[in-house]
């Protein structure tokens, strides 16, 4: 199918952007990447009358690092996450994460922001950036704010994000220098959203767990910072017996529903397992 009529802009600025949502309301909307957006409007299942396009406006592109954190804008292909070697050394769980999103055609079109600000519980970044504790920056008529990720996801598909605001930038704080990391997710074939995947951040001093952050994707309508999970390792030798506790903690934060990706104990069965390596590759690379 094709979408139904609509009227193009490409505004040059951030400011000409939110112009154009405030003077059309529900009947505009932005793109970034399009793979969320294109799709529904060949459906027929969502129709609209203006479309936003974002990718004239520079002010959206970059990726800055400064000693703590990182800046990363909303129009970043994920491409341009795996190919960055300064990110990489920073905060090498993006590119690992990037890698395992869709296929390279995607990639060198998809965008983070677009990956972060819809609310599809399927996207892998929304997990990944709970993980690492990041905080989206939304641009609208009243000015800018910050919302944590952890803060950001209300139901599928509903967010914080106000019909007027645009997502800009995230921002993400260097996780502390060997720290161990790992994204694993399993998928039924290349292109397919997550069964279950997992994000992990383990850092360990003396032989303890000092600090610990766990996020599953893909497992409830909303991605799932595992609070518990996370607090059942923290303190521990990370034995087995509390990385047992951390891995049951997160499937009872979990809520899948069964579909074509399986039943919801099958679900549960891979997210444990999934977690359970994710740990496992965390802690081997933790120094």
């Amino acid at each position: 199918m094709i979408p139904a009529g609509f009227e193009y802009h490409r505004p040059a600025d951030i400011t000409s952007a939110i112009t154009i949502l405030q003077t059309h309301g529900d009947d505009a909307r932005v793109i970034a990447g399009g793979h969320s957006l294109i799709p529904m409007m060949k459906l027929r299942m969502t129709d609209l009358a203006h479309l936003v396009d974002l990718q004239a406006i520079d002010g959206l592109r970059g990726i800055t690092i400064d000693a703590d954190s990182v800046s990363i804008g909303a129009m970043v292909t994920q491409h341009e996450l795996i190919t960055n070697a300064d990110l990489a050394a920073a905060i090498p769980i993006i590119a690992e994460a990037s890698l395992q999103i869709a296929d390279p055609q995607v990639r060198y079109v998809g965008t983070i922001g677009g990956n972060v600000a819809n609310g599809d519980p399927g996207n892998d970044m929304p997990g990944l950036m709970q993980c690492l504790n990041a905080s989206y920056e939304l641009a609208g008529p009243d000015g800018t704010r910050q919302v944590a990720a952890r803060d950001f996801y209300e139901a599928a598909y509903f967010t914080a994000r106000d019909d007027e605001e645009i997502l800009t930038r995230i921002h993400v704080p260097i996780p502390a220098s060997g720290t161990g990391y790992a994204y694993e997710k399993q998928k039924r074939k290349i292109g397919d959203y997550a069964t279950a995947a997992s994000a992990v951040l383990i850092s360990v001093e003396g032989g303890r767990c000092t600090a610990a952050s766990i996020a599953m994707t893909n497992l409830a309508d909303t991605p799932v910072w595992a609070e518990a999970a996370a607090a059942a390792l923290a303190g521990s030798t990370l034995d087995d017996g509390a990385i047992a506790t951390a891995v049951a903690a997160a499937i009872d934060a979990i809520d899948p529903v069964a579909d074509n990706r399986g039943p919801i104990a099958f679900k549960k069965h891979v997210a444990a397992a999934i977690l359970r390596r994710a740990i496992d590759r965390a802690i081997a690379r933790a120094t």
